[in-house]
């Protein structure tokens, strides 16, 4: 079988882009939701008695709603699952939090 060296470079000009702008749009998704799980595990176990800013929280859940419904306009099953797992992650890490 001989490979097709020529296949593959078309392949990767044409879908390398995409494949790289997707994966950092779904990991960018991931790590804002990750920016305040340390401090919030921290507070449930006692390690720490200081919450993140609200600001820092009110401007990382705006920007993820705004990820959110770009990708229901878009139909991205994978940020819409990412994004809405991640939301209820935090949102069930306060609760334990506030009704603890």
């Amino acid at each position: 079988m001989k490979l097709d060296v020529e296949a593959i470079r078309e392949f990767l000009n044409t879908h390398l882009y995409k494949i790289s702008a997707d994966t950092l749009g779904w990991l960018a998704a991931i790590v804002i939701h990750c920016a305040t799980i340390p401090a919030l595990i921290a507070l449930m176990t006692g390690l720490s008695n200081s919450l993140p800013n609200l600001d820092l929280v009110l401007f990382m859940w705006a920007g993820l709603f705004l990820m959110f419904c770009r990708a229901v306009v878009l139909k991205d099953a994978l940020n819409i699952i990412t994004i809405g797992f991640g939301f209820i992650v935090q949102a069930v890490l306060m609760a334990l939090i506030l009704f603890k």
